[in-house]
């Protein structure tokens, strides 16, 4: 027969189970409790402390926002550039007009009106000539100087019509030029001036020339 064990020793023995339940509970605790720590929001967590790639698409966006408008800018000023070399043209020969002469857009309305009935190249041919100006000295407007010569006894008003032709011939703008009161045997200058662009290339021509 197996000797009882000591009182003592049964204690023991029946605490062994519970104990370890205990300490297997007591660890389970401790583990929650870090890794709640591990969560809190005061401290640092695994998952907030992963370093995340970012976001391709949102970075792209942000990237290329300031290339698409800088873009955008550089074509709206390619395109006002253009229209700005389309009028610059018109606008210098207005600016070349006015300052030549402050009554000049009478007299060459007056010439227009002058030469409407008038037939073949007028009675003036003789008494007019014409030089081209350099653009140099124009800013860039192609420009002719106008020369009328008073060859009678009698003050008089002439009237000029003025083509502007390309290469080919072709008429491309058409200028009337005029001069009033120009007194016996004296001279009068005026400008015969294309409000057309630099290219294509044209030329000045004389087509008539009235005295009246």
């Amino acid at each position: 027969m197996n000797p009882t064990p000591p009182s003592g020793n049964r204690r023991s023995a029946r605490r062994g189970p519970a104990m370890s339940a205990a300490l297997a509970l007591a660890a389970s605790v401790t583990a929650a409790a870090l890794v709640s720590c591990g969560t809190d929001s005061d401290g640092p967590s695994s998952e907030g402390s992963r370093t995340s790639a970012p976001d391709a698409s949102s970075f792209s966006e942000k990237t290329a926002s300031p290339l698409k408008s800088k873009a955008s800018e550089a074509a709206e000023s390619a395109r006002a550039s253009a229209s700005e070399a389309e009028a610059s043209a018109s606008e210098r020969a207005d600016e070349y007009e006015a300052s030549v002469s402050a009554d000049t857009e009478r007299a060459n309305q007056a010439a227009e009106n002058a030469l409407k009935d008038v037939a073949g190249r007028g009675n003036a041919m003789s008494d007019v000539s014409m030089t081209g100006k350099p653009r140099s000295e124009t800013g860039g407007v192609l420009a002719s100087v106008v020369t009328f010569t008073n060859r009678t006894d009698k003050t008089a008003d002439f009237a000029v019509r003025v083509d502007f032709r390309d290469s080919s011939g072709k008429t491309v703008e058409t200028r009337y030029i005029g001069t009033e009161n120009l007194e016996p045997g004296k001279r009068a200058q005026r400008y015969a001036i294309s409000h057309e662009p630099p290219e294509p290339k044209l030329s000045a021509h004389l087509v008539k020339a009235q005295r009246y």
